[in-house]
This record gives C-alpha cells, structure tokens and sequence, in this order.
C-alpha cells in the first residue's frame, strides 16, 4: 500500500493506549486461575488445549511457542493476560486452531510487535514489506480467535528516515477465519484481510470486533463480513486533509464479494471531515482487480467526508470504476449531499448483500459469542 509522510504517537492516538494495550501489567483474569475458566495445565480441558502465560504458569511462555507445539489441525491456545511482544506466524498446517484470551477481555491479551513495511531486517537482506510488517500472520483456515488484541506499534514520529510506513498489526489469509470480541491496533494498514492467493477467495468474519488506524486501516482481497463492529479514525498529526481512510478493498475482479460492513459504527478522533469512507487498491500484482464494498445499516459520525466519501488510490484506476456501494446508514457522516458521490443500494440488491451470501454454507455467527 502506499506510504503516507507522518505518524503520532501510538500511546496518544490510540484509544486509552496504556491500559488498552495492557502495558502497565496490571491486567488479571476472573477467579483465581490465570486461565479463567479454560483450565490449567493442571486440568487440561482436552489433550489438544494448550496454556500460555508470560511468567511460566502455562505449557509456553510465548503465543509462537505454543503455536509451533501445536502440531495438527484442531488445537485450543488459552492465553493468559499479558503483553506479549513477539511476532506471530500460523501457518497453513495449522487448520482449526482456536486463540483463546483468558480473561474474556481484548484488552488484557496484546500481541504486540513494532516492525514497518521499511524496517530493515536484522540480517541486512532488505527491508520487511508491507506483510512482512506484520505483528501476526494467519495462513490457516478455521481459524478462530476470541478476546485477543492484535497491534503493531510501529510509530512514524521515532522513525522519520524511514518512508515505508505500513505497519501491519495482523494478516489473515485463510478460508473461514473468524473473530469474536477482538481489537486491531495500528495506524496504516491495521487489518490486513487477505487470501493466500489471488483464485481463492478466503472468507472471514469479524464480530463485535474494533479497528482502529489511519490510512487504509482495513485493506484486502478478503471476502470479509464485519458485524457490530467499530471502526475507529486516529486524529493523525499532518496539516493536510484527508488524513486517511478506513477501507481500501482490493477484490479480486472474479469474486463476486469484497467487503460488507453491517450495524457497523464508525467514529473518529480527528476533526469533522478529516476521513474518506474508502479508496480502492488495485495492486500492481493485480491489475483486474475490481475493489468491492458495502456499508449498510451502519452509523458513520462526523469523521467521516459525507459530500466526498470515497477518493482514488490511482487516477488509472477510479473509484466510480469499482464496486462500491451503501444502504440505510445513518449519522452525520452518512448523510447524501451529493448523490452521485454516494452510489445507494436498491431494497432488491441489499438483499443480495447479507453475510448470508457472503459467507455462503459457512456460518460462524450461528456460534455462541
């Protein structure tokens, strides 16, 4: 994605950052037991459940420790409040595996690392990439997390010689991921809801979820249901408007689903008008590509440009050209001043535009939340 010039302090922008991100190591799980509910080593829920704890009460002390032990489809990962500051990779062999936060609260277990796409790499090879940035990298389908936060606190003002300022808080690429009660933490490129490749169209779902960033927060090729979720904008620290957008799909032309955003809420810290709803990605490595949003049924405040919603990434690629779409959202930032800069569903094609069909014989939110 492309770079932008600044970045504030992730401790200011981000939503109350220290305790959010559980820095200040006060963060404790209900009862007594560390895993709340979920067992201990002790009394193991199934063979296939695994404990992490920072301080060596659990099986690992590291989230990728416990990832690497979990050989075979169909392990649980009950991790303990903590941050832990490490870089996450599951990889495709890793199907059905399910992260578990202890406490049943977001805010207490943080994946945290602070590599961006211009990083060098330790070994002096190059520099990391957009996805190499990133904190957490999910390859395996069936995946499932639950109260887990992922962030990248990369911050632009400690790194002004560096221009590539992508920084990846998690990438998801497998088939059925879901998420429950999860928070993303970054500024550019926050949420990364990819595929593996471009001919498999990977479905995911994110509920009850929060997103915070700047410049292209959410961005992907994903076909990606995001219900009752919050999405928030950062008040970033340069003088020029917009200062970033929310979505920026990268749809692949053949897949008939990109993006849809419903009973969605999107606020912001920044000044009225500050945001663009989207802008669509066509990458170089996919030059069909043909972005896909709807936002439906969703209260977008005053952070949001409500007369200019949408801008181009590329001028070779216009955003009028996409498929870009609304229905019945409400709020300030929702409100039709001009009409033609705010393509509306019909009653007939929002029914086409469901997690129902989107998600197709895959329902995860028929699961218990």
């Amino acid at each position: 994605m492309p770079t932008s010039l600044s970045r504030r302090s992730f401790g200011v922008a981000s939503v109350g950052a220290v305790l959010a991100l559980g820095l200040d190591g006060t963060a404790q799980a209900r009862g007594r037991s560390p895993f709340g509910r979920f067992g201990s080593p002790a009394a193991r829920l199934t063979e296939r459940t695994l404990y992490v704890h920072p301080g060596g009460a659990g099986d690992f002390t590291t989230v990728q420790a416990a990832v690497d032990a979990a050989s075979g489809a169909g392990y649980t990962l009950v991790i303990a409040p903590g941050t832990y500051r490490e870089i996450v990779k599951i990889p495709a062999v890793s199907a059905g595996l399910t992260l578990v936060g202890a406490s049943e609260n977001p805010r207490d277990v943080v994946i945290v690392y602070d590599n961006a796409a211009g990083t060098m790499k330790p070994d002096g090879s190059g520099t990391y990439g957009t996805s190499g940035s990133a904190t957490t990298t999910l390859q395996a389908a069936d995946l499932t997390a639950r109260w887990i936060t992922f962030a990248n606190d990369w911050l632009r003002a400690d790194h002004p010689e560096i221009t590539g300022t992508q920084a990846v808080a998690v990438k998801v690429m497998g088939d059925r991921s879901a998420f429950f009660h999860c928070r993303f933490l970054g500024h550019q490129d926050t949420l990364y809801a990819d595929s593996l490749n471009l001919s498999l169209f990977a479905r995911q779902y994110f509920a009850h979820c929060y997103a915070e960033g700047d410049v292209d927060f959410v961005f992907g090729r994903a076909t990606a249901v995001y219900e009752h979720c919050r999405f928030h904008t950062l008040d970033r620290d340069v003088d020029f408007t917009p200062k970033g957008m929310v979505f920026a799909p990268s749809t692949a032309g053949a897949n008939p689903y990109g993006y849809l955003a419903v009973k969605c809420r999107i606020t912001s810290g920044a000044e009225d008008g500050a945001y663009k709803l989207a802008r669509p990605w066509v990458p170089s490595s996919d030059t069909t590509a043909r972005p896909a949003l709807v936002v439906r049924d969703t209260w977008m405040g005053p952070g949001i440009d409500a007369a200019v919603p949408y801008t181009n990434m590329s001028s070779g690629f216009p955003w009028q050209d996409q498929r870009f779409a609304e229905y019945r959202n409400t709020g300030p930032g929702a409100k039709i001043l001009v009409p033609e800069n705010r393509p509306q569903l019909t009653v007939v094609e929002a029914g086409l535009h469901t997690r129902e069909t989107y998600l197709g014989d895959w329902r995860p939110y028929a699961r218990r939340r």
